[in-house]
């Protein structure tokens, strides 16, 4: 059975990582941490794959642009 996690979950994964991806790391240390058949949901979508859960975060504004990539802006994180 396919495991979905909440985008939530990636989230934290990021935060906690305390370092910046470009698209590829970030698809690759998702898949890493959680499996390469996982998909994930958020609020208002799911069943995405690992870079179709990062275009998706990309979309939201959810990424600082760094000088070696992109990290979670937090402002942009939904506390709920």
């Amino acid at each position: 059975m396919t495991q979905q996690i909440h985008g939530h979950e990636v989230i934290a994964m990021i935060t906690a990582s305390n370092r910046s991806y470009t698209k590829d790391s970030l698809c690759a240390a998702i898949v890493a941490q959680f499996g390469p058949e996982t998909r994930f949901h958020t609020c208002s979508a799911e069943n995405m794959d690992a870079g179709q859960m990062v275009d998706f975060f990309a979309s939201r504004g959810k990424f600082i642009a760094k000088d070696d990539g992109f990290t979670i802006d937090p402002a942009k994180v939904c506390q709920h």
